[in-house]
């Protein structure tokens, strides 16, 4: 079951980028697409959750809440719907560099030195985003393009810093289900991807009415934000927090193959070198977690077979 669900979730992941792309096509305006994405999956968890009186809605109206919202739902899926405007989802899927981002923040917060292996797969990864990137700089070179490219790469910036800052809050809400802090910063998120979308936008509201825009919308709602991310917390119940999140390993390329099969996205050998590439220096930087990993799962089995 675990691994099922595992494969579940990487595939849903990894369709998340092509559904946005297929939203964004149709009209959809991006911030508002996005905000009314969040918007409604965290208000849907939330009520739920507290249906289940496994969280209060007083969670609300705590900053944390705000905060991560801000980060994690508002800064990465702003950056991310815009830019797969003038991307194609597959680029904008191998450009999510997250755990490469996540460690260099760590390491500057903590102000350590990185290891060996971190280092040399920060190098593996910075080479591969330069062979994913070099087919656009010099066969159709287009300023928003590249624009699009550093967008989707500063919204792993503000993942990163989210995602240090929300092991803390899971620390000071030990009591508080993780689908419940989630659900409460992804409103926070949707409302401020709201805002700017009425500022920057106007009012474009009909054009989500569309077939396809529609199920753009409906499918990351369910499948994206509320599925998905409840297998993902789920797992780290069964498992560990680190056998989840390699997710970050898998999906990028499950987007990158879907958008071409799929919706004749143009994919050059050099990009698909440089995603695998991006996806092997991401291992190296984590390669301590990833090898505990394994040799736990050995550990578990053998014994598994003794007491057998």
């Amino acid at each position: 079951m675990i691994f099922v669900n595992y494969l579940l979730m990487c595939i849903v992941f990894g369709t998340t980028f092509l559904a946005i792309k297929v939203g964004i096509d149709a009209g959809a305006p991006p911030f508002f697409s996005a905000g009314l994405r969040f918007l409604l999956a965290g208000s849907i968890l939330l009520v739920y959750m507290v249906i289940r009186r496994k969280a209060k809605f007083s969670l609300l109206l705590r900053k944390e809440m705000f905060l991560t919202g801000t980060a994690l739902t508002f800064g990465v899926f702003a950056t991310l719907y815009w830019a797969e405007q003038y991307l194609s989802s597959g680029i904008a899927a191998i450009l999510s560099t997250a755990p490469l981002m996540i460690l260099l923040l760590q390491t500057a917060i903590a102000r350590q030195r990185l290891s060996f292996s971190a280092f040399i797969g920060c190098l593996i990864g910075t080479a591969g985003v330069i062979l994913l990137l070099l087919p656009g700089l010099t066969i159709n070179f287009s300023h928003l393009w590249m624009l699009g490219c550093a967008a989707v790469l500063l919204g792993q910036v503000f993942y990163a810093t989210g995602a240090v800052y929300s092991r803390r809050v899971v620390q000071r809400f030990q009591d508080t289900s993780p689908i419940a802090l989630n659900a409460a910063q992804m409103i926070y998120g949707g409302i401020l991807l709201l805002i700017l979308s009425a500022f920057m936008e106007g009012n474009h509201v009909d054009v989500m009415f569309t077939p396809k825009a529609l199920f753009s919308l409906g499918y990351l709602v369910v499948a994206g934000s509320m599925i998905g991310h409840t297998i993902f917390y789920w797992l780290i119940a069964k498992t560990n927090p680190v056998f989840p999140s390699t997710w970050l390993y898998i999906s990028p390329l499950v987007a990158l193959c879907l958008g071409a099969a799929i919706y004749d996205e143009p994919v050059s050998i050099l990009s698909v070198i440089g995603g695998i590439t991006i996806i092997i220096g991401i291992v190296v930087v984590n390669w301590d977690n990833v090898k505990g990993l394994v040799f736990r799962k050995k550990h578990d089995s053998s014994q598994a077979r003794k007491s057998a």
